[in-house]
């Protein structure tokens, strides 16, 4: 899902609107940021109070997730840099470099400390403490983190309307992994909430830590799991991810509806961050056509792909001989 797709006969997307997605991709991170980092610290005292694994390991979460904010805000500073010498294809990657940094901080900050907590819990136990404290904190944490996840929901929900696809599709195509992050990361969150309130009423009606050990090891794998799928997605595309074959054949219709192109030998697309688009094709012109047409016609068709989808910032057209032609012989002298 990029800029400008039109996988279900919508329109394309503007630069008015490219310039608020941004926007509000920003706040959603704040936002988001805001919220665990006050929530981190409740929690941390919440479980030193009542010595409870379950909210020690929320606390790490909340930490990984202030973490992973920081480094996403820093993805989406440092991808809008315009294209320079060094860098003349921009520096849209780099959002996918610190977004998949930023599922690293999720896996080590918080799975690993929550698994070994809760091993540790289940193997050596623990003294549980007043429970009341930590029961307040979830409570709160629960809002606020519903608050941020309200915030993220309501961006998608936009996004994915305005490209005329359901919220799920949008959410696992979209290039613009900041927000799938939050998206994410959140609903893990009001998960790992109720999973360590259970491991308290667990422990709180039956004396046992092994509640609470339990649902610390639930909550560390419940990260892994997000830091695989979000690692995931950035990484391919840090790889390379082409456009969605609908917007590949729509990208097909334009060139060949472009005067004198008689077929598109090979188109290779590229999306280098999500209002970044490249295109490039191997383009076969009719014969008999002059070089000043073949020049005018990849003007056109540069025209009508940015036309239609606004978020191609660039168009490279190799004119090449269709397959089966002969090489025209030289003039003797």
């Amino acid at each position: 899902m990029t800029q400008g797709e039109e996988p279900d006969g919508t329109g394309p997307s503007t630069g008015e609107d490219t310039a608020k997605g941004t926007g509000e991709s920003t706040f959603t991170v704040i936002v988001a940021a805001l919220a665990n980092l006050g929530i981190a610290v409740a929690k941390a005292v919440a479980g030193l109070v009542s010595g409870s694994s379950a909210m020690l390991s929320e606390a790490a979460h909340s930490f990984a997730d202030t973490i992973t904010e920081v480094l996403l805000l820093t993805a989406l500073k440092r991808s809008d840099k315009p294209a320079d010498e060094d860098h003349p294809l921009g520096y849209g990657g780099e959002r996918y470099v610190w977004a998949l940094l930023a599922s690293v901080a999720t896996f080590v900050g918080g799975a690993v400390f929550s698994v070994y907590d809760g091993v540790h819990t289940l193997v050596h136990g623990e003294e549980p403490g007043d429970p009341l404290v930590s029961y307040v904190v979830l409570a709160v944490a629960f809002v606020l983190e519903g608050f941020s996840l309200r915030t993220a929901v309501r961006q998608v929900r936009g996004e994915a309307a305005r490209f005329g696809t359901a919220v799920g599709r949008y959410l696992r195509l979209t290039p613009d992994t900041t927000v799938k992050a939050v998206v994410m990361e959140d609903s893990a969150a009001l998960v790992g909430l109720l999973l360590a309130a259970g491991g308290l009423l667990g422990g709180q009606l039956t004396g046992s830590g092994v509640f609470d050990g339990v649902a610390s090891v639930l909550i560390g794998l419940l990260l892994v799991y997000v830091a695989w799928v979000l690692g995931h997605a950035n990484a391919q595309l840090l790889i390379g991810r082409p456009l969605p074959r609908p917007m590949r054949e729509a990208v097909r219709e334009e060139l060949l509806a472009v005067e004198h192109v008689a077929g598109v030998l090979e188109l290779t697309t590229l999306i280098q961050g999500p209002e970044e688009l490249l295109v490039a094709a191997k383009v076969d012109f009719r014969d008999g056509v002059a070089a000043e047409q073949v020049e005018w016609a990849c003007e056109a068709a540069e025209a009508r792909l940015r036309a239609r989808f606004p978020a191609i910032r660039r168009v490279y057209l190799d004119p090449t001989p269709g397959r089966g032609q002969s090489r025209p012989a030289e003039s003797s002298r």
